[in-house]
């Protein structure tokens, strides 16, 4: 990532709606959000299949799933941030993974430039692919900055969105399960 360029863009930025970026208070700011910026899309120099490289082999065959995972995304609209919890779940075929992967899956994928359309289905698929999973679904919800804080100003509007792979889309009892389970923690 060029912070030096980003830096930049911010100083012109803030000359650009009126500001003076050499005053005290603004002095820094440059450099602060290039740091920002480095972390809110460190994603984009990860690799989220790497987390599901390693698995175990276990002959559970009952619905996985873990909710709550807290994220924080940009929209890459208006680069304003939109925040959540994602609740993700999964049917092995015999092959588990660590529950901690499941969240930095939904971290790295997180801290792109994103649409929450697109984030849902990218954890889903990714899931579904690298664990030969039966079945995967995922649920996001999330507030938009770039809805309540501009444009319509709509505060608490949630969005959500849904991916269901495999038998957890096909197989009625087996979605309305994962869906029970899913939702039990949503709104």
């Amino acid at each position: 990532m060029d912070l030096a360029r980003i830096e930049k863009a911010v100083y012109e930025i803030l000359i650009a709606v009126g500001e003076d970026p050499d005053r005290e208070g603004l002095r820094k700011t440059p450099s602060r959000v290039a740091r920002m910026y480095r972390e809110l899309f460190a994603g984009l120099e990860r690799e989220p299949a790497d987390h599901l490289e390693t698995t175990f082999t276990e002959t559970y065959d009952e619905l996985v799933v873990l909710r709550d995972i807290p994220f924080t995304s940009m929209c890459e609209h208006h680069l304003m941030p939109f925040q959540g919890f994602a609740h993700v779940a999964y049917l092995p075929d015999g092959q588990v993974v660590g529950i901690s992967k499941l969240a930095r899956v939904v971290d790295d994928f997180a801290h792109r430039p994103q649409v929450q359309e697109r984030l849902t289905s990218q954890i889903a698929d990714i899931l579904k692919e690298k664990l030969d999973a039966k079945g995967v679904a995922v649920v996001m919800t999330a507030t938009h900055a770039c809805m309540t804080c501009r444009g319509i100003k709509k505060a608490g509007s949630i969005m959500v969105t849904s991916a269901v792979r495999g038998l957890c889309r096909s197989d009625a009892r087996t979605r309305s399960e994962v869906m029970t389970l899913l939702h039990r923690s949503c709104g």
